[in-house]
């Protein structure tokens, strides 16, 4: 079996699969032997709401990858509202293009996987990383099926991530939480809801989605989120509680509190449904984003903070780090010294960096009073906030 490399990826998912995707598109000259190694089976569970946005459909066309060969769901208007008002997107009518496609991670990973090796890309699964080693030469990747060595390690793990450990430290920076619950489509009669009933306008049409920053006098530092999802063919409902943590209250409420009480507004009980959660970490400028042969992607790194979005941003980076990789093995240079201003510089970068410093501003004003003037009074300016600064990161040209 063979256990040297040039590169090993350390991760399956979308950043992991697009810097291997990116690397054998832009690097095929330099002939760069490449594994994947992931822990699990493809397709395995993964909890995610899985919103794809136009930046991450763009990146996978450049890839000559179209995610429409998936099941999905598309989302043609969005409510971004604050106690019922806001801002709706687009503001009149409906998009002539997704504003973004829902799609099960589970799947989307698999047809990533898929498309890899049809490419050549070479995964391993069910290897399971213990420990990642540096020396002069290279890097020794320990498994519980041996080792592996190469000059080049990429961290793509997730939250969780083992590789992030060696390059920041014991340090668990900068975390997030959500909670995720899958539902009907409709909300069920208000008689089997012991009394609850749903309140007038408040059930969106099946293409809609809603972002309810109603959490935020709460010292919730996120919102609540409500759109269509596709499971097995059926449509349902994705419903979820997003709390960055970027702006840390001692007072704040359970985050399952929250979400009940407005899923009950809709009609929904929460204690109806499997209700799961998971970490999120933030993309920070400040942290440490490479060392000596190794370097970090998606989630290892950092999502959005604003919105917790991950998936879009996870491919993005798939295209700074494969670049940053050919000039390494172009230069003989593996300290990866100037990663992180390459990242920073990027214009995913750019957009991640803007997401933190507008949540870390935004997240202060916790007053309902606050909240109800940015939303209800101005609820226009924060769509061209997003508008000029935030979405938009993925040039429509090829990058090559």
């Amino acid at each position: 079996m063979k256990t040297d490399y040039d590169i090993i990826i350390i991760g399956a998912g979308p950043s992991g699969l697009s810097t291997a995707l990116h690397l054998e598109r832009d690097a095929r000259d330099l002939r760069l032997a490449t594994v994947i190694l992931e822990k699990s089976q493809h397709p395995r569970p993964k909890l995610c709401a899985g919103g794809v946005l136009p930046e991450g459909e763009a990146i996978l066309a450049k890839l000559g990858l179209d995610i429409r060969e998936l099941p999905h769901t598309d989302v043609v208007k969005a409510h971004f509202n604050y106690k019922g008002s806001g801002l709706p997107v687009p503001l009149w009518g409906k998009a002539k293009t997704p504003i973004f496609r829902t799609i099960r991670r589970d799947e989307f990973d698999f047809w990533l996987v898929q498309n890899a090796r049809k490419r050549g890309i070479e995964i391993r699964e069910n290897v399971r990383v213990k420990d990642v080693l540096v020396d002069e030469d290279g890097a020794r990747v320990v498994t519980d099926a041996g080792e592996f060595r190469a000059k080049v390690v990429v961290g793509a793990d997730g939250s969780n991530s083992i590789v992030r450990r060696k390059v920041m430290g014991e340090a668990h920076p900068h975390v997030g939480r959500a909670l995720e619950v899958i539902t009907p489509l409709k909300s069920p009669p208000p008689s089997a809801l012991s009394g609850i009933s749903p309140q007038e306008g408040e059930n969106l049409k099946p293409n809609e989605a809603l972002f309810d920053f109603v959490p935020v006098p709460q010292g919730i530092s996120g919102y609540v989120w409500d759109f269509p999802t596709l499971i097995q063919g059926e449509e349902r409902r994705c419903w979820g509680i997003y709390d960055s943590n970027i702006v840390r209250k001692s007072e704040r409420a359970p985050l399952q509190d929250v979400l009940a009480a407005e899923m009950a507004e809709a009609g929904y009980r929460l204690d109806d449904f499997e209700l799961k959660g998971h970490p999120i970490r933030w993309y920070e400028p400040a942290n440490q984003a490479s060392t000596r042969h190794i370097l970090l992607v998606g989630d290892a790194l950092g999502a959005g903070a604003l919105l917790g979005e991950g998936i879009s941003p996870a491919l993005g980076y798939g295209k700074v780090a494969a670049d940053a990789i050919r000039s390494a093995f172009i230069r003989k240079d593996f300290s990866f010294r100037k990663y992180k201003w390459r990242l920073w510089r990027s214009r995913l970068g750019g957009s991640l960096w803007r997401r933190t410093f507008i949540a870390k501003l935004f997240y202060l004003f916790k007053r309902d009073f606050w909240q109800k003037l940015i939303w209800h009074c101005f609820g226009w300016l924060p769509g061209l906030i997003g508008w000029l600064l935030i979405v938009g990161w993925t040039p429509k040209k090829r990058d090559r």
